[in-house]
């Protein structure tokens, strides 16, 4: 079955390159045809550098779709959120063209992971926003945290604002990179877990380590 997710971030340093990155390697291995695709990419003067962080971390060097543009139509050269990059580059954000090569991939692989750019309330243009395309599109939604401090409240407006538009949170993932103290990752990881059982049961809880490597952990 075809299936495409967000993957989103409670903020713009919660490790979303990584997590795509090791997910589809962990996928891949078990032998799913899965790709991954940057929704916007600012800052880069030509590849999106999360592709190549992707790519890195599955071992696969870049893929044509990548070269061809097929994995990030739209980059911008500064590095500021979406709609302001794009006012700085003088273009538009033409959303249409990144679902056509969403179902482009689609004929070639089973699984899209499709990272975001920033949280789910990015502004892309006017007064709209990453979570209104995410919502359109009725996506499954991917959410990355961490258990630093201030994670919790950034957590949990993100699936409020999930349960709010009706968007599924098909997995959360606890970046545990950098590491930080244990209390804290252990005191984090057991509210988020409670929190998840009452408003987000079908949610899995997943973890990825320092070393990159991706484990799953029941509610």
């Amino acid at each position: 079955m075809k299936k495409v997710y967000f993957v989103t971030g409670i903020d713009t340093d919660a490790g979303k390159s990584i997590v795509t990155g090791v997910l589809a390697r962990d996928w891949a291995g078990r032998g799913r045809r899965v790709v991954t695709q940057k929704f916007i990419q600012t800052g880069c003067p030509g590849l999106s550098e999360d592709i190549e962080t992707h790519r890195r971390i599955m071992g696969t060097g870049l893929l044509p779709e990548d070269l061809d543009g097929t994995t990030c139509p739209i980059v911008f050269t500064y590095p500021a959120s979406p709609h302001l990059a794009a006012a700085i580059d003088s273009r538009r954000i033409d959303l249409s063209l990144i679902g056509k090569c969403t179902e482009k991939l689609l004929e070639k692989y089973d699984v899209v992971l499709l990272e975001g750019a920033g949280g789910l309330f990015v502004p892309l243009e006017g007064l709209y926003n990453t979570i209104d395309y995410v919502a359109e599109r009725r996506l499954p939604v991917i959410l990355v945290t961490s258990p630093r401090l201030g994670s919790i409240n950034n957590t949990l407006l993100s699936l409020e604002a999930c349960r709010n538009r009706n968007i599924e949170v098909a997995k959360v993932v606890y970046n545990l990179y950098p590491p930080t103290d244990a209390p804290i990752t252990d005191g984090t990881r057991d509210y988020l877990k409670t929190y998840l059982r009452e408003f987000h049961p079908q949610a899995r809880w997943l973890e990825v380590n320092d070393r990159y490597e991706v484990s799953e952990g029941s509610l």
